[in-house]
């Protein structure tokens, strides 16, 4: 299997540029995981250090990581749509990544988020949940913004859900991440003396979202 770099989907408003990060050439590959990044009328792309360490995560345990540059971003067309749009996009992403990687695609699937990406993130997770899709094993939101960009009326989660919040986040409130963890059952892992961007913490972070991904990868498929 030829280990590409990067990918070209069709969005729903045009071309979806992504990056693939491999595991280690002589590591199996165990299944893929998808991670989206912050708000790209802010910066956010998918070379973001806390979506990089993430995905670093995911190759550690064998599994290919797809990172996409949100509609907008780079070389993927189209403007920013709140949210809305960038779902879509993604759902057209798994499919034709599914497709093009059957086989890696068979094995265990995650989805992790990070700020405006964890709003994508999760209603991506309820969509594909609704229409009686394959949905991830674990989804992972790191810097949880879900409501400020969530159009879904009835939005779901699995209760394995994972939140990780720094506690001084001066972007968006722990608060938030508390309130969106109230509403859903959940609960959340905070990160003392730790701002939005998790500097200082990316070890710590990239060893909290391997835990999820490991415990993701005992949950049935």
């Amino acid at each position: 299997m030829e280990r590409i770099k990067t990918a070209q989907y069709q969005g729903k408003a045009g071309v979806i540029d992504c990056a693939i990060d491999w595991p280690e050439a002589n590591q199996p590959i165990t299944g893929w995981a998808l991670i989206l990044h912050p708000h790209p009328l802010h910066g956010g792309a998918r070379n973001n250090k806390v979506v990089t360490t993430m995905s670093r995560a995911a190759t550690l345990h064998g599994l290919v990581a797809l990172r996409p540059d949100f509609r907008g971003v780079g070389a993927s067309e189209g403007e920013f749509n709140h949210g809305h749009g960038e779902t879509l996009d993604m759902i057209e992403v798994v499919q034709q990544f599914q497709a093009q990687f059957s086989e890696i695609c068979s094995g265990h699937f995650m989805l992790g988020g990070f700020s405006f990406g964890t709003s994508v993130a999760a209603q991506l997770y309820a969509t594909l949940a609704s229409t009686g899709q394959r949905t991830p094993q674990a989804l992972v939101l790191a810097g949880c913004a879900v409501e400020r960009f969530r159009f879904v009326d009835e939005l779901r989660v699995p209760n394995h859900t994972y939140l990780v919040h720094g506690e001084a986040d001066e972007v968006v409130p722990l608060s938030e991440s508390m309130a969106f963890a109230k509403n859903h059952d959940l609960a959340v892992s905070v990160i003392p003396e730790t701002g939005h961007f998790f500097h200082g913490k990316l070890i710590l972070l990239r060893e909290l979202v391997s835990a999820q991904w490991q415990l993701g990868m005992l949950r049935q498929a």
